[in-house]
């Protein structure tokens, strides 16, 4: 639980300062037999900057429990 929590931190801090994630998949265009056509298409998850803050702060309350629970 301890190391889920601090990877939560880690996760949340990252989260604060890059608001999102830019990335490319291959999409079939036409798939007619033999021939196959496909296309790069772009795509982009993002998330509001206050999302980091929420997860720093479950990654804190989860390494408080697990202490209190020693």
């Amino acid at each position: 639980m301890k190391a889920l929590g601090i990877i939560l931190i880690i996760a949340g801090a990252a989260m604060f300062f890059v608001n999102g994630l830019d990335f490319t998949t291959k999409e079939k265009v036409i798939d007619a037999g033999p021939i196959q056509v496909s296309a790069d298409k772009e795509k982009s998850i993002e998330w509001p900057a206050y999302a980091g803050g929420v997860v720093m702060m479950a990654g804190v309350v989860l390494l408080f429990v697990s202490k209190k629970k020693k």
